[in-house]
C-alpha cells in the first residue's frame, strides 16, 4: 500500500497535466474497490452519496461517522481519496481549520469545502475566511493537500455566474489549490469560468443536461472531472427497478446482472 505521502504526490501531479482526468466517487469500500478496478488515477467521497447510503440527508452526519468513512476508503485502495466534507461541519473558520487537519489524519490527500448551509450562502466575508483558514491547514501539513473551494451557488437555486466567478476568485486568492462550482454544465459558463480563474477547475458531469464529452471538457481546459452521488444515483435506480419488476409479479430483474463471481473478481483485483 502506498503511504499519504506517495498518493499526496500523485494527486498533486494529476493537477498539473494537460489533460483532464476524472476522480468518480464510491460511498462504500465495495465501490471503491471496483472503482480502482477500472484504472482510475482519484477518486472523491460523496458526501451525499455517502449519506443517503446510511439512510440520513446530505450534510446531517456527524464528523466522526465520516471521519470512519474516511479511513475505511483510503484504507482499501492504494489511489488517492479526497473528501467532501460538504460545508466543514462548522460555521467558524476555527473550526474549518480543525476539520481539514482531523480529516488529514484519516489518510486522505486533499478536501473541498463548500460556502453554503442549510441551502444558503455563507456571508461572501466569512465564506472566504473560511477557505483562507482551510487553505492555513492544509498548507501546515507535511505532505502536499490539495484544498478545492466549491462556489454552490447553481446547487441552492441561484445560478448568479458573476457572483459565482467572483467567489471563485476571491477563494483563489485566499488559497485554494481548485475551484469548483458545481451545477455549472454548460459549455459557455465553463469557458467563462476558466477564463476568469488561475487554479485548475473541477467540473460535475453526472447531472441531467450534461451533454460535454470528456475530449470536449479536456479541450476547453478543465482540469478535473468529478461525478459526486450520481453513481449511487445510477445503481439505486437500478435497484428501485428491480423492486418494480418484482412487484409486478416478474422475476427477470436479474437477467441482465453481473454474476457474484464477476462482482467478486473486481472487488478483489
Amino acid at each position: 500500500m502506498k503511504s499519504q505521502y506517495d498518493k499526496a504526490v500523485i494527486f498533486s501531479e494529476l493537477h498539473k497535466e494537460k489533460s483532464a482526468f476524472i476522480m468518480p466517487n464510491p460511498w462504500d469500500i465495495g465501490s471503491a474497490k471496483i472503482l480502482s478496478s477500472y484504472g482510475f488515477k482519484a477518486l472523491a467521497t460523496s458526501g451525499a452519496a455517502f449519506a443517503l447510503s446510511n439512510g440520513a440527508d446530505d450534510n446531517s452526519l456527524a464528523l466522526e461517522k465520516v471521519l470512519v468513512h474516511l479511513r475505511e476508503l483510503t484504507s482499501a485502495t492504494d489511489l488517492p481519496v479526497s473528501a467532501d466534507l460538504g460545508y466543514g461541519f462548522f460555521d467558524s473558520p476555527k473550526n474549518i481549520y480543525d476539520t481539514i487537519l482531523r480529516a488529514a489524519e484519516t489518510g486522505i490527500v486533499g478536501a473541498s469545502i463548500e460556502d453554503t448551509n442549510s441551502n444558503k450562502n455563507y456571508p461572501f466575508e466569512l465564506a472566504v475566511e473560511r477557505v483562507k483558514a482551510a487553505s492555513e491547514a492544509a498548507k501546515s501539513l507535511n505532505f502536499p493537500f490539495i484544498l478545492t473551494a466549491r462556489a454552490d451557488n447553481y446547487f441552492i437555486g441561484n445560478p448568479d455566474l458573476d457572483d459565482t466567478i467572483k467567489r471563485l476568485q476571491a477563494y483563489q486568492r485566499a488559497g485554494a489549490d481548485v475551484l469548483f462550482a458545481p451545477g455549472i454544465i454548460l459549455k459557455e459558463e465553463i469557458e467563462s469560468v476558466i477564463s476568469s480563474i488561475d487554479k485548475p477547475l473541477n467540473v460535475f458531469m453526472g447531472l441531467k443536461g450534461g451533454t460535454l464529452s470528456f475530449e470536449e471538457l479536456s479541450k476547453i481546459g478543465v482540469r478535473r472531472i468529478s461525478l459526486g452521488a450520481s453513481l449511487y444515483r445510477n445503481a439505486m435506480s437500478s435497484f428501485i427497478k428491480s423492486i418494480q419488476h418484482i412487484k409486478s409479479g416478474q422475476f427477470d430483474f436479474a437477467n441482465d446482472s453481473l454474476s457474484f463471481q464477476e462482482i467478486n473478481t473486481l472487488i478483489q483485483k
